[in-house]
């Protein structure tokens, strides 16, 4: 993973971040040989079983659904 991608995983998810898959506000950020993907809480939630146990980081903020 590069310096870039260190910086921008620890960087908070906002409004203008989307989900890869369907485009709805992103929640969380999975970044995979130093290429980031960005879900919402459903399709994090879809795909974590597969790409959690490989995903260099997991940055989950789907918390902020509920607070």
């Amino acid at each position: 993973m590069n310096a870039t991608t260190i910086e921008s995983a620890d960087r908070p998810l906002n409004g203008l971040d989307r989900c890869d898959s369907c485009g709805a506000q992103a929640y969380v950020r999975a970044v995979l040989n130093g290429s980031e993907l960005l879900f919402c809480a459903h399709h994090a939630h879809k795909h974590e079983a597969k790409l959690r146990p490989i995903a260099e980081v997991w940055h989950d903020e789907s918390h902020k659904l509920t607070a």
